[in-house]
């Protein structure tokens, strides 16, 4: 073998070798093959912070496979990402592979198109070591951080929780705004518009007072006091205007709009984005800069002329905003501006042409307007109506693509077009209106918009965010749901043939769509690390750090300098908080339990969220239960509190024993015969009838029953492929094939009873043809 090229994903594999021909053989090593033992510390803190690495168990055969392609080759390509955990995947290669390094180059491409590997084959370099030491800083501090203070919180707070660098901070930012939606108090205001006519025009106005009253009494006054008045255009002013198209997308710009117009999460949005970068229809995901080449450029300029005309053209070159970008990098563009979208499943065809359309719109004219601002004065009076609107002489961009905004508005009364008129011109008022309105409160996060305000304070980097998402919502410091409007009634003063009427109208308001809400537990360790580490969780400390990590990057800095400065004081205050801080329980004094007088707490336990009668000093022992999801220790009732001891509950008798329904682990159930059935979505263990009980457990009998006869028919006997039998079988997870020792899962709406021998044989060369298809030894399977 003359050359083998290790590339992190197999997705690559095919495309490459295509490109590179026979004297090439790609490999895969699935992402970084050594790492810190995850159940120790693994960092050598006297000697220098050095890290001790290990290959895990579920690395070693591809290493050992690397290592027999390596000694067959004449020259080793290190081809991994172009970020800095690529560099320093290809580092940890060299390191855990003994690579010659007369024998290894390091290439680098941005995109997997024929001109750019070809590039990259022909420019070659070394490791860059600056990139390795800014990755493995970053995995330093984080590992020192985590397994530092997650002990004292298991002790001071509850067992299995975590802390991190980036992920506090995240969940501090939720907690801190959901307390300033708790405190905020909401100010009613009226707003007034009106209804104007024109002699000889059938368009109407309709215009806003410039200014709201804070009362009703205020706005109704005001209403009758222009019964009689006259009405007059004052002055209309008509500007030429024009909008811009805003840059291409990074890593961030991509997460936040493919949220709000696809409705994507972060992590759908990177995994979709994975696979268009792998398949090689968009460049490298992972980036922090707004840079096109100018190869990029010229195609842009090419497709616009192309599909649009010249007079659509404005080549335009971004400057990144964020500190520490990697301006070497390019933004997200498609790697062929030519196509404005793929043949591809829809997600991914959906993401591509958002990338299509941003980045052809970043290099087109900008969109020329007319603004119109129209003021109608009223007699008797020093206030004023205004009406404004806007008409698009010139698309531009807004041809391909309009950004979206975190809370879209209908702006569609800014860009109405107005009627012509002098000034001077009377108009008719044919109603006017005053409603009322509340502020409101700031908004809570989503995934988009906390990614936002993470790049805003410079904390975390493209190839963290969605990690760190994805970290706190497992932890279930964070929950993402909905939450139902409330109907508020609303006040409406109308205006009308010189009578002024009053109604209340209700009107939903306050409804919360995917937004993050902080649960007890996270609220209660950003409290605890508030008050224990607060350099850690201090916004500026961490984007501190990563300016930092940039500098070590750069080679301007050492990184176990920087550990070094970070851990002496980090540590020392480790060592006080073990020692003299309390045990935090979050606990919250509800009142009085009627019946037995004694003190009813919402807290923290050792499982999470619950509510306990009675205290540890008296003589019974107290009495626990675990709340209901969507109850918190801040909101919970002493009536809400007191219901979660209704269970267990026994509902009636059937065949002659106790019917019993209560709530565990895994949710509410019911009790029978020593067995346990579980409740369905839609049943309340408080109020579930005997009735029902007795058919979810005739039901439950039912299907094992079926299930039963059916494991009788198994294992199946399909035939044999060479000189082996080929069985069908039904486990956990399904109906799976196996053959030679190894399990194949089937394909879904398979039956494992009637399918024939050549399927079967076909779908075994698949899974074996390819590594991702799940596979299992027998024994793993059982």
């Amino acid at each position: 073998m003359k050359n083998l090229i290790i590339v992190e994903s197999p997705n690559k594999i095919k495309t490459i070798e295509k490109i590179l021909g026979s004297d090439y053989k790609v490999m895969a090593s699935r992402g970084h093959i050594r790492d810190l033992a995850t159940k120790e510390m693994s960092i050598d803190i006297p000697n220098g912070y050095e890290p001790q690495y290990i290959i895990p168990e579920d690395k070693r055969k591809i290493v050992s496979e690397l290592q027999k392609a390596v000694k067959a080759a004449e020259m080793v390509w290190l081809a991994s990402d172009v970020d800095r955990e690529g560099e320093a995947i290809s580092w940890h290669l060299q390191e855990a592979l003994n690579l010659d390094g007369s024998k290894t180059k390091r290439i680098v491409f941005n995109e997997i198109t024929e001109p750019a590997i070809l590039h990259a084959i022909e420019n070659p370099r070394a490791i860059d070591m600056s990139l390795v030491d800014a990755q493995q800083a970053r995995r330093v501090l984080d590992r020192l951080v985590g397994y530092e203070i997650s002990p004292i919180l298991w002790s001071k707070i509850k067992q299995g929780l975590s802390a991190g660098r980036v992920q506090s901070v995240s969940v501090r930012l939720i907690v801190e705004r959901a307390q300033e939606i708790q405190e905020f108090q909401p100010k009613g205001y009226f707003k007034v518009t009106a209804v104007f006519e024109t002699a000889g025009s059938p368009q109407h106005l309709v215009a806003e007072l410039l200014h709201h009253f804070d009362t009703e009494q205020e706005a109704n006054a005001f209403l009758e006091s222009i019964v009689t008045s006259q009405f007059q255009v004052s002055k209309l002013e008509t500007r030429p205007a024009h909008r811009s198209p805003t840059a291409p997308f990074t890593t961030s710009t991509l997460q936040q709009e493919a949220g709000r117009k696809l409705g994507f999460s972060v992590a759908r949005t990177m995994q979709i984005a994975q696979q268009l970068y792998e398949e090689g229809y968009i460049t490298y995901m992972r980036t922090d800069s707004v840079n096109l080449s100018e190869m990029a450029l010229a195609m842009a300029k090419e497709t616009i002329t192309e599909m649009y005309g010249s007079q659509y053209v404005k080549i335009r070159h971004y400057q990144t905003k964020i500190k520490g970008a990697q301006e070497a990098h390019e933004a997200i563009r498609p790697t062929n501006m030519a196509n404005a979208t793929i043949n591809a499943e829809p997600a991914m065809k959906h993401l591509y042409e958002l990338i299509w359309k941003r980045t052809i719109a970043s290099q087109m004219s900008d969109a020329e307007l007319e603004k119109t601002t129209l003021e109608i004065a009223i007699s008797g009076s020093n206030d004023q109506f205004v009406c404004k609107g806007e008409q698009v002489l010139f698309d531009g961009f807004l041809k391909v693509y309009r950004e979206s905004t975190d809370d879209d508005m209908d702006t569609s009364d800014d860009e109405r077009l107005l009627p012509k008129l002098a000034e001077g011109t009377v108009l008719n008022l044919l109603e006017a209106s005053a409603m009322q309105h509340y502020t409101l409160h700031p908004p809570r996060y989503t995934e988009m918009s906390l990614v936002k305000k993470l790049e805003e304070l410079g904390i975390g980097r493209p190839s963290t965010y969605a990690p760190t998402i994805s970290t706190i919502l497992k932890r279930e410091y964070v929950i993402k749901e909905d939450r139902e409007p409330v109907v508020q009634q609303r006040v409406v003063l109308t205006l009308k043939s010189g009578v002024v009427s009053r109604e209340e109208r209700p009107e939903r308001t306050g409804a919360e769509r995917n937004k993050l809400f902080p649960t007890d537990i996270g609220n209660e360790v950003v409290k605890f690390m508030k008050t224990h580490f607060s350099d850690v969780i201090e916004y500026n400390f961490t984007a501190d750090v990563e300016k930092d990590f940039d500098d070590i990057a750069e080679g301007k800095k050492d990184w176990r300098k920087v550990i070094d400065q970070f851990y002496k004081p980090f540590h020392q205050n480790i060592e006080i908080t073990r020692q003299n801080s309390q045990r935090s329980k979050g606990e919250r004094l509800l009142g009085t339990d009627p019946a037995t007088g004694k003190c009813v707490y919402a807290k923290i336990g050792r499982y999470g969220t619950m509510v306990q009668i009675g205290d540890a000093s008296d003589e019974e022992k107290p009495a626990f239960a675990s709340m209901d999801k969507g109850q918190s220790i801040a909101t919970i009732t002493l009536e809400e509190a007191l219901a979660l001891f209704a269970l267990p509950r026994t509902v009636g008798t059937f065949e002659g024993s106790d019917v019993i329904v209560s709530k565990g682990k895994y949710g509410p159930y019911t009790r029978h015969s020593g067995k346990f059935y579980s409740l369905g979505k839609g049943d309340d263990p408080k109020t579930v009838s005997l009735e029902r009980c007795i058919e979810i457990i005739k039901t439950k009998r039912i299907e094992e029953a079926e299930k039963e006869e059916l494991r009788k028919k198994f294992p199946h006997d399909i035939g044999e492929y060479e000189d082996a039998m080929i069985q069908s079988n039904v486990g956990r997870f399904g109906p799976y094939l196996t053959y030679n020792g190894a399990n194949y899962k089937l394909p879904k709406g398979s039956d494992p009873l009637t399918i024939s021998l050549p399927d079967a044989i076909a779908i075994i060369k698949e899974a074996v043809a390819s590594p991702s298809k799940p596979r299992t030894r027998r024994s793993a399977a059982k």
